[in-house]
């Protein structure tokens, strides 16, 4: 394995949560890249969406993920971030890469009152359905391991840790 996780999927797939309380258990720093670009840009991603646009967000979101220079850390990007290349070459040069694979239907109730407040990146407003059948090729082409999460966050951590081979 490579010295970082990196944690990919659809906005509510649990990246975040799920990142932090594999970092504890594994002893690893936890990035969340969207909190990198927030604390960058001193406000939410909504904010940043609507006053620069998604073109020039996504930008900020590749370079976020090209840049990022770390080690023994488990990084939760941005849902979006596998659409730009240069920070998913990166990524996967530094980590091992993980697809949270969540159900549509768990996306759904989960988006179903943020979608429009979270800062999802689209190009022009679409459904949790659309988002991932959009997104999903790129989610395959860039995972070196599928994890099928449910509800079940701590049986999802332990699928990570056994599907890398970790020790804890």
């Amino acid at each position: 394995m490579k010295n970082n996780i990196i944690l990919i999927g659809m906005p509510s797939s649990g990246k975040s949560t799920i990142g932090a309380k594999l970092a504890k258990k594994i002893k690893y720093d936890f990035i969340d890249t969207d909190t990198l670009i927030t604390t960058k840009y001193g406000m939410p991603l909504t904010s940043i969406i609507d006053e620069r646009g998604y073109d020039a967000f996504m930008e900020i979101e590749g370079e976020t993920g090209a840049t990022l220079k770390v080690e023994k850390s488990v990084i939760a990007t941005g849902g979006s971030m596998v659409l730009m290349s240069n920070a998913m070459e990166n990524l996967k040069s530094i980590g091992t890469i993980v697809f949270l694979d969540a159900p549509l239907n768990l996306l759904e109730s989960r988006l179903e009152k943020t979608l429009h407040t979270r800062g999802v990146a689209t190009p022009t407003p679409m459904t949790p359905a659309q988002i991932l059948a959009y997104r999903l090729p790129y989610y395959q082409k860039y995972a070196d391991i599928t994890i099928n999460c449910e509800n079940n966050k701590n049986k999802t951590i332990l699928e990570i840790i056994e599907a890398l081979g970790l020790e804890v």
